[in-house]
């Protein structure tokens, strides 16, 4: 007989840079011209040729079962048009190729900042309310290909999640 597969909610939290910090930066807007200092993006990406682009998500709901991550590089992510949007992490243990369930957390990001996830942060979305929303994404140009680990919570665990 097999395993009936459960859903576990995640209560997302409005981002800040403070309950964000373990997996990652929150980047807001400042002045031009100030000097650059730790509030700003601290990229890792000398493993590769970076890519930036702009990639078009339709709405696909708040429920998951695969959480990915990078090991090569960070990662930024942020909506285009003042979106806000979801996410889904776990901070990076890269000495153990499956992610901590007791620690992922969920996040609501406001429309007028960006993420950067640290190397091996495991990621669940974008997930957001409207139609379509556009997000810049800036990784490696191969990041998708050679630095894309997976893990499936419905065959570890037979676990969906859920984003609230």
């Amino acid at each position: 007989m097999a395993k009936s597969q459960i859903v576990q909610q995640l209560q997302a939290a409005w981002i800040t840079p403070e309950n964000f910090q373990r997996y990652g930066q929150v980047i807001f807007p400042s002045e031009d011209g100030k000097a650059f200092d730790a509030e700003e993006a601290q990229l890792n990406l000398q493993n590769g040729m970076p890519r930036f682009y702009i990639m078009q998500l339709q709405k696909r709901g708040r429920q998951f079962h695969k959480i990915t991550r990078h090991t090569k590089c960070t990662q930024c992510l942020g909506s285009l048009q003042g979106k806000d949007w979801l996410i889904a992490v776990c901070p990076p243990n890269n000495h153990v190729n499956e992610p901590a369930l007791e620690e992922i957390a969920a996040f609501r990001i406001p429309g007028n900042c960006f993420i950067k996830l640290e190397v091996g942060t495991w990621h669940a979305g974008p997930y957001f309310e409207h139609e379509v929303v556009d997000f810049y994404n800036l990784e490696l140009s191969d990041t998708n290909v050679v630095d894309h680990f997976t893990h499936n919570f419905l065959q570890s665990h037979h676990l969906e999640l859920e984003i609230i």
